[in-house]
């Protein structure tokens, strides 16, 4: 009978050991933002507040800045498909090939260019089987975590793969529900008095899927999709650890007016475009702040990883009210740009435990970090990956943020067109290596360096007087290159790809 209980005992231990475990696995919350730009936020990034600082009103960026880590240099990729493939397969976009953004199967989004013939690129996105052509087949994030007990939830823009392919819907990717995501990368309308666009002939496309219960009703996109998300959760109730990939379709155009907010910012003298916009940023920061909200309610706020980032540069090109690429000042340009408006983006980190309060980490790091760095937050169990992953997990520099990691390169590649214009708007490749970074423009081969620490604002080209390090940046860019294969746009005058950049200035 001793030996009974004894055994009983102990495999009520196991049983409660395991329930134990379970309950301590960290929930993580991927608030993911589109087209969000390094000031557009009160949170400020840079060694000073500025002008933008001041202009938007983002108080829960400030409440998570306060609680957690500000990353004042990470950096995406110029546009948005390649940073959130990235972010899912800890994949370097120049290997993922999912260099340009997404929509109609084998339909590549490239703008005509006289003198460049554009590659074939991964235009079909992710994929979960081999047999859909131009896609890269990958371990996605959600999966992973999936298999490590997670709940995995995909709220808002997706634009994870073209039309009509397993990519374009994340239940094919690891998710175990999707709210609002598709194919498309923007909404037809983020209002819900029109429907969020469904049923405007010839925009079906563009029209967000799944939210008719809100169709008619006076809500902007970005707080249906809140409450959609809030609402998962809560049928979650703590039955499993969530992964919850926050994805608003926000800030990006149609720039359209969430009237919560608007009538402010148009009081405080912006135009009615820039009035527009802020009140968009703001009801984005509203919804970091119900999700917060919501942790501290129900006790899940000290088990509740939260991270904040958005997918490129803020839009500055065109759309947008006053003067043009001057937005994400004193960054130069916006998105779709090599120059760091179109590149350097917020990013906030809360870990609970783990990070100190109002601290900061100066240290660069890049969007394919994210993948290894919240499996190493999670300690899930990794299986043999179908891809190589590029990132590096930034745990470290939560955890000591003793050792500098920025000698690390960082690297980038667009060897496409984006359909706007502008200073750094074109086909590139870069490296950032230290303070110094390099890019290599494809049309003129053409060369920019700048010591990003002295002159942030990229406005002293010193690739010629110090041809030292343009070449052994070049080096190194040509390296990552070749290593992983990386597609060059073919020169109509030649009929030859485009070289690699240490080649160029071997020739000289």
């Amino acid at each position: 009978m001793k030996n009974l209980h004894a055994k009983l005992f102990y495999f009520l231990f196991l049983i409660c050991f395991s329930l134990n475990a379970q309950e301590q696995k960290p929930n993580v919350v991927l608030f993911f933002v589109d087209d969000m730009g390094w000031q557009d936020t009160s949170v400020p990034f840079w060694t000073k507040e500025t002008a933008f600082n001041k202009r938007y009103h983002t108080p829960n960026m400030e409440r998570l800045a306060k609680k957690g880590t500000k990353f004042t240099q990470a950096y995406a990729t110029p546009i948005c498909s390649p940073s959130r493939v990235s972010i899912l397969t800890g994949a370097n976009a120049a290997r993922h090939r999912v260099t340009n953004w997404t929509l109609n199967k084998n339909e590549s989004k490239d703008a005509s260019d006289e003198q460049l013939e554009f590659p074939q690129w991964n235009m079909n996105g992710i994929s979960n089987s081999e047999d859909v052509p131009n896609s890269f087949v990958a371990n996605t994030l959600p999966q992973i975590l999936q298999q490590n007990g997670y709940h995995t939830i995909h709220a808002g823009k997706a634009h994870l793969g073209a039309k009509n392919t397993p990519g374009e819907d994340p239940l094919s990717l690891g998710f175990d529900e999707n709210i609002a995501g598709h194919a498309a990368g923007a909404p037809e309308s983020f209002l819900g008095t029109e429907n969020f666009g469904n049923g405007k002939p010839g925009k079906e496309e563009w029209a967000v899927p799944g939210l008719e219960k809100y169709h008619g009703e006076d809500i902007f996109l970005t707080e249906a999709i809140t409450r959609e998300a809030l609402q998962s959760l809560d049928k979650l109730a703590g039955k499993k650890p969530f992964f919850l990939h926050m994805a608003h379709y926000a800030v990006h155009i149609p720039i359209m007016a969430d009237t919560r907010f608007y009538q402010k910012y148009l009081d405080a003298g912006l135009d009615k475009t820039e009035a527009k916009y802020a009140s968009m940023v703001e009801g984005m920061d509203k919804s970091l702040g119900n999700i917060m909200d919501y942790l501290e309610e129900k006790d899940l706020e000290e088990n509740t990883i939260i991270l904040f980032m958005s997918d490129n540069g803020g839009l500055s090109a065109h759309a947008r009210g006053g003067e043009p690429h001057t937005h994400n000042a004193p960054l130069n340009s916006g998105k779709g740009s090599a120059y760091e408006g179109g590149i350097r983006v917020p990013m906030l980190v809360y870990w609970p435990g783990k990070t100190s309060p109002g601290s900061k980490v100066e240290d660069y790091i890049i969007i394919e970090d994210f993948f290894p760095s919240i499996l190493a937050m999670t300690k899930s169990s990794i299986p043999e990956l179908k891809q190589k992953v590029d990132g590096q997990s930034f745990v470290p520099l939560l955890e000591e943020n003793k050792q500098s990691r920025n000698q690390r390169p960082l690297f980038w590649h667009y060897p496409n067109k984006w359909g706007g214009s502008g200073p750094g708007i074109a086909p590139f490749s870069s490296v950032r290596k230290g303070d110094y970074k390099l890019i290599y423009y494809h049309k003129d081969r053409g060369f920019e360096l700048f010591n990003i620490k002295k002159d942030i604002g990229e406005t002293i080209n010193i690739a010629k007087s110090n041809a030292k390090k343009t070449k052994e940046l070049a080096k190194i860019l040509s390296a990552h290159l070749e290593e992983v294969n990386a597609q060059m746009p073919l020169d109509k005058r030649t009929n030859k790809k485009v070289e690699l950049p240490i080649k160029i200035l071997e020739n000289e």
